[in-house]
């Protein structure tokens, strides 16, 4: 198979980069090299960010509805393209290809319609007079141009997150996708390129010190990446030192707390399909289990009979998996690297191992016996690994649930509806699921506490994320 050459996405139009610089893009399925993309310099993404600045002249002065048929006619195309863009994204990540028009593809173009409507409803405060002889009124305006930046465990659809909500208030774009994930973002933007003014909606590829100098280039007065904690640390001290808006989507290390009055077989089947999903790449997923002690042996047996039945790994193309490989021999190192340490007191229940063979498998594992401070129930580990404590009551449930540096996503398994009023409320998580985990809709807003980060994905208020807000007095008197 021939490999691809890949091109930055600039002006409404591929373009190489001034820098012959470039890495490899490898298949996760077979860890094969398809394609190489540019590693773009400082110089090259200060070229996109003044093609974007130039391009806001004028989109930024474009009516709401504009904006909103822009969308709808780019959801349009991505919907009529969507196998194609399957394939890519499958190739790009080594995602279950029957799944991802279903699951990643059809959610997309659902949201690109939603910021399309959110575009014709955003509103200020109406008009009145606060003081007398002057009324005020709220103008929301967009900020200008923004750097994106999204990660390689949902590419296309953290890129539609990104330039939605975005590009429907009004903003100009330049996005990095992830160095490993680079070509289904390149094909949104191509995509995108024939409903948009040239310039409005960028892509320049390449690697961390691209991503610096995304952050670090003075044009953008906003800057929003969904990546890692560290990568969000970074990003936040550069942003400080000319004061850029910045918005974060980090990590997660959501709790699952099953109690004795759960339905077991319902909650083992939800909660295998949302901690093993895409291989357990999730910021959300639901890999941290917390098991009430007078259920747990009932439940643990439901647990490991639903991996046995339905947490099947294999190839792309291979009908009935639930997952597919980790996104690079990195991501695969680290995850085995958490069980190889695993402690004296914790065990393997199933799985912990790699698959042999080309690509970057793993068996869906899961492990129990831990104490609340060890690193696999502090950190995250990002892949098909599931870790299980045994709780006693609802008090130890709760300070276990929240006593970790992350504040993302949480779920509740009962039957009891008090409690799980009085959990949602406890819990510091910026989303809370009763008797399901990880379904996400446009309507609803997703983003969360502590060194999750900060900001909001989806919904009305992402959308406002997008805007400035600035107050207009006039004197009315004699």
């Amino acid at each position: 198979m021939a490999v691809k050459k890949l091109q930055n996405f600039v002006g409404g139009k591929y373009q190489s980069p001034t820098s012959d610089k470039t890495s490899d893009v490898i298949n996760p399925s077979t860890a094969e090299v398809y394609a190489h993309a540019p590693v773009s310099s400082a110089k090259d993404v200060d070229a996109a960010y003044q093609v974007a600045a130039k391009a806001f002249e004028t989109w930024g002065q474009t009516t709401p509805s504009e904006r909103q048929l822009a969308l709808f006619r780019i959801a349009d195309a991505l919907e009529a393209r969507a196998e194609e863009a399957a394939d890519v994204e499958s190739e790009n990540t080594g995602k279950p290809r029957t799944t991802l028009v279903d699951y990643e593809i059809g959610p997309s173009v659902d949201q690109i319609r939603f910021f399309a409507g959110a575009a014709r409803n955003l509103e200020g405060r109406a008009t009145a007079e606060y003081m007398a002889d002057h009324t005020s009124s709220i103008r929301r305006e967009p900020i200008g141009v923004i750097g994106q930046v999204t990660p390689w465990n949902y590419p296309l659809n953290m890129a539609v997150w990104k330039f939605a909500p975005a590009i429907a208030a009004g903003n100009t774009i330049v996005l990095k996708p992830s160095d490993t994930t680079p070509a289904s973002t390149l094909l949104l933007a191509e995509i995108a390129s024939e409903f948009l003014p040239e310039g409005v909606f960028n892509v320049v590829t390449g690697d961390r010190d691209t991503g610096r100098a995304m952050v670090e280039n003075q044009i953008p007065q906003m800057v929003s990446i969904t990546g890692s904690v560290r990568a969000g640390m970074e990003v936040a001290k550069s942003a400080a030192t000319d004061l850029k808006r910045v918005h974060l989507e980090l990590g997660g290390k959501a709790p699952v707390i099953v109690f004795a009055d759960a339905n077991f077989e319902q909650a083992a089947a939800g909660i295998v399909a949302a901690g093993f999903f895409n291989a357990g790449q999730d910021c959300t997923a639901a890999t941290r289990l917390l098991v009430q002690e007078s259920g747990y042996d009932d439940f643990m047996a439901a647990l490991l009979a639903e991996v046995k039945l339905n947490a099947k790994v294999g190839m792309p193309n291979e009908p009935d998996i639930l997952f597919g490989p980790l996104n690079n021999a990195g991501q695969l190192e680290r995850v085995q690297g958490f069980v190889d340490r695993l402690p004296d007191h914790a065990r393997i229940e199933t799985g912990g191992a790699k698959i042999a063979g080309s690509g970057y498998f793993m068996e869906p594992t899961v492990l129990s016996g831990f104490k609340q401070t060890d690193e696999h129930i502090q950190d995250e580990i990002f892949g098909p690994v599931l870790t299980v404590q045994k709780f006693s009551d609802d008090a130890q449930a709760l300070k276990w649930a929240n006593d970790v540096r992350y504040g993302l996503a949480s779920s509740v398994w009962t039957t009891n509806h008090t409690r799980a009023m009085r959990f949602a409320k406890y819990l510091d998580f910026g989303a809370v699921w009763i008797n399901t985990h990880i379904p996400l809709v446009a309507e609803m807003p997703h983003g969360g506490f502590k060194h999750s980060g900060y900001g909001k994905d989806l919904s009305h208020y992402g959308f406002e994320d997008y805007t400035r807000l600035k107050h207009v007095m006039h004197y009315i008197g004699d």
